[in-house]
């Protein structure tokens, strides 16, 4: 979904877009990471997808909301290893899960 404005499917302030990303941050956001939600019934948390993280940062920033992005991007720095690498997922206290490093994940921060 993070995809339709990033790739000009839709603009980047068309209010429909930002009402999906007002409801995007109301439903998926949790401490800067888009929550994945298991869809196979079980409980617990599969972490949250690194590159999905990134690219709601560039979609508040297209959309004009340059500190709330800032503010978010911020806060995904800051969960960066010392060598300066991302991993695929992270879990709730920002901690490395899956695939490390992440090419998506880094392709998605630049």
């Amino acid at each position: 979904m993070l995809l339709m404005s990033l790739v000009r499917f839709v603009g980047a302030i068309d209010p429909r877009w930002l009402a999906t990303l007002d409801a995007i941050k109301r439903e998926l956001v949790s401490s800067c990471y888009i929550d994945e939600t298991p869809a196979d019934g079980l409980t617990g948390s599969e972490g949250s997808f690194g590159a999905c993280s990134f690219w709601y940062v560039e979609c508040l920033a297209r959309a004009g909301r340059i500190h709330e992005a800032h503010f978010e991007f911020e806060k995904l720095l800051s969960y960066t290893n010392p060598l300066g690498l991302h991993a695929e997922k992270f879990n709730s206290h920002g901690r490395a899960l899956g695939n490390m490093p992440q090419a998506l994940t880094h392709l998605a921060l630049y």
